[in-house]
């Protein structure tokens, strides 16, 4: 009985070892897709600004007062 019992544990600890490591790879995918998710915002954000620079906005948006006030 007591054999069994060891023999269980090991078969638990193999297929945790096994989740753990797939887990640990799919943190790694994420975190590079992450990376690269970041890096198109920064070029996006880029972007926007300078075509707003360039349109004479100077960046800066300034909301104008409605008629009615």
């Amino acid at each position: 009985m007591n054999e069994n019992r060891v023999i269980e544990l090991e078969i638990k600890v193999a297929y945790q070892e096994d989740l753990l490591q797939e887990l640990n790879k799919i943190v790694g995918l994420q975190q590079h897709q992450i990376t690269r998710l970041e890096a198109t915002c920064k070029m996006l954000n880029d972007r926007i600004k300078s075509l707003s620079t360039e349109s004479g906005g100077g960046g800066e948006t300034v909301e104008e007062v409605p008629p009615h006030y």
